[in-house]
C-alpha cells in the first residue's frame, strides 16, 4: 500500500495510540504535584481507532497519493511483481506487464514474523498492525515479544485499561543498555504490567473464549491465561513471490537481501533498500537508504550506507534512545571503556517536572576519551539524542562535550552532566553550573 510501513501500520498509527494513552496516564500521575489531583478515562474505544484511522488516511493522501502528480516521469501500481530477466513482471491484477529496467530497486518492506511456538497455527492470534485494529478495547492482553513494539504495545494497552503480561524468551529490550533494561521492567511493574522474562515457549492454545501460554522458566511450567495475544517477535522481510533468487540475488538466513556498502545485491542492476535488507528496520534509515540506493543506480555507485551515527528510540515512557556503541559492544569491538551513568534525579529538569524517572548511559574510549555511544532514558529522551548523534559523528572527547553551553532546565542538558561525570562529582555542583 502506499506510504509503506510507517504512515499505514506502523509509526504513525502506533505514536498516535501511545500520545493517547499518554494522556490518560498523564491525568492519574498529576497527583506527583502537590495540590493537584487529575483523572481521565476512555470513554469510547472506537472513536480512538476512528480517530488514528483518520490521520493514517489524511497522511497517505496528502503526503503519498496527492503528491505522485507533482513529480514528473512516475507511473504508480499497486499490485504483486516479480523479477525478470530483464525487468519486473506485474501480477495479474496488473495483465502480467512486463515493465523493462536496466536498473531496479527492491524496497518491499518486511511483516509481522510469527514464533515457533506449536499450537500457534490454531490460535486466532493478534499482529502489532491487527493489534490497532481492534474494536474494541480487550479486558486482558498477552504479549509475546520484549523489543521495542512488545514495550510500546504493553504500555499503551495497559494505560488504555487492559491487564497486560508482557512475556519474552530474553530480557526487555535485549540489546540497551542492562540498566536501561532493568529500569523499564520496574517502570512496567509499578504500572501494573505482569512482565515475565528468561523463559521458554512450550505450547499456545485456545482456552475458554482466550488463550493459554505454556511456558518454562527455571525448570518450572506456568500457564499463562488472556483474552487475546499479539505476537512482537520481529519482522520478516517481505522477499516471498518475487522470484529473487531465480534472479541470482542472494538472501539471508533472515530473509532480508544481501547488499554491499552501495545497496547493489548480488545481481547487476538491481538495488535494496529499507526493512527488506533485514537491517536497520526504521522508517528514518529507509529513506536513507533509498535515496543513496537512487543516486547510486542513477550516477554510478559513488555513496556508501553508512550507520555508525544511526539514532534509535523506543516510544515507551520514559522514552529510550541511543546512539553508537553500548558499553559491551564497544569492548566487544576491542575499546577499553570508561562509562558514565547519570540518574535523572540528579537532572534539573527532572527535578522541576518532578519526574525522575529514568537515567543517560555515556561509554567512551579511554585513550581517545572519544564518546563511543550514549542512551538515554527520559520522558523526553528521543528529543536529546540527536545531540550525541552530532557528538559521535565529529568524534568529540568527553571532556568537549561537558565543556560545551547546553541551554538550562533541559533534558538534554543532561548530557553535559554525564559527560562531566567522568571527571567530577555533579552532585557537589549547583543546579546550573558549568
Amino acid at each position: 500500500m502506499i506510504g509503506g510501513t510507517c504512515v499505514n501500520v506502523g509509526c504513525v498509527p502506533s505514536k498516535t495510540m501511545i500520545r493517547m494513552a499518554e494522556a490518560v496516564y498523564g491525568a492519574r500521575a498529576a497527583d506527583r504535584f502537590a495540590g493537584i489531583s487529575g483523572e481521565a478515562t476512555i470513554h469510547d474505544w472506537s472513536q480512538v481507532i476512528a480517530a488514528k484511522d483518520d490521520l493514517v488516511e489524511a497522511l497517505r493522501q496528502k503526503k503519498y497519493i496527492a503528491l505522485l502528480p507533482e513529480y514528473e516521469g512516475i507511473s504508480y501500481f499497486e499490485g504483486a511483481a516479480r523479477l525478470t530477466n530483464t525487468g519486473v513482471e506485474l501480477g495479474v491484477e496488473l495483465n502480467g506487464t512486463e515493465i523493462l529496467a536496466d536498473k531496479i530497486i527492491v524496497a518491499t518492506g518486511a511483516s509481522p514474523a510469527l514464533p515457533d511456538i506449536p499450537g500457534l497455527v490454531a490460535v486466532p492470534y493478534l499482529t502489532s498492525t491487527t493489534a490497532l485494529e481492534l474494536k474494541e478495547l480487550p479486558r486482558s492482553i498477552m504479549i509475546l515479544g520484549g523489543g521495542y513494539i512488545g514495550c510500546e504495545l504493553a504500555q499503551m494497552f495497559a494505560r488504555a485499561g487492559s491487564k497486560v503480561t508482557l512475556v519474552t524468551r530474553s530480557r526487555l529490550l535485549p540489546e540497551t543498555e542492562p540498566e536501561i533494561t532493568g529500569a523499564l521492567t520496574g517502570f512496567f511493574e509499578d504500572e501494573g504490567i505482569n512482565v515475565l522474562t528468561n523463559l521458554a515457549y512450550r505450547e499456545i492454545k485456545k482456552s475458554g473464549d482466550g488463550v493459554a501460554l505454556h511456558i518454562e522458566h527455571d525448570g518450572h511450567r506456568e500457564v499463562i491465561t488472556a483474552d487475546q495475544v499479539i505476537l512482537t517477535t520481529g519482522r520478516t522481510p517481505n522477499t516471498n513471490g518475487l522470484d529473487l533468487q531465480e534472479a541470482g540475488i542472494e538472501i539471508l538466513p533472515n530473509g532480508g537481501i544481501v547488499v554491499d556498502e552501495y545497496l547493489r545485491t548480488t545481481k547487476a542492476g538491481v538495488y535494496a533498500a529499507g526493512d527488506v535488507t533485514g537491517r536497520d528496520q526504521f522508517v528514518y534509515m529507509a529513506a536513507y537508504g533509498a535515496k543513496l540506493a537512487a543516486l547510486n543506480a542513477m550516477n554510478g555507485d559513488g555513496l556508501t550506507y553508512d550507520n555508525r551515527g544511526m539514532p534509535w528510540v523506543v516510544f515507551t515512557d520514559p522514552q529510550i534512545a541511543g546512539v553508537g556503541l553500548s558499553e559491551a559492544a564497544a569492548k566487544a569491538s576491542g575499546f577499553d571503556t570508561k562509562i558514565s551513568i547519570l540518574p535523572l534525579d540528579q537532572l534539573p529538569r527532572a527535578l522541576a517536572a518532578r519526574d525522575t524517572r529514568g537515567l543517560i548511559k555515556l561509554v567512551a574510549d579511554v585513550k581517545t576519551d572519544r564518546l563511543l555511544g550514549a542512551q538515554i532514558m527520559a520522558p523526553e529522551g528521543s528529543d536529546s539524542i540527536q545531540t550525541a548523534v552530532m557528538a559521535i559523528k565529529h568524534g568529540m572527547t568527553t571532556k568537549a562535550l561537558g565543556e560545551t553551553i547546553f541551554p538550562y532546565l533541559t533534558t538534554v542538558e543532561g548530557l553535559k552532566l554525564a559527560a562531566q561525570s567522568f571527571g567530577k562529582d555533579v552532585t557537589k555542583l549547583s543546579c546550573c553550573a558549568g
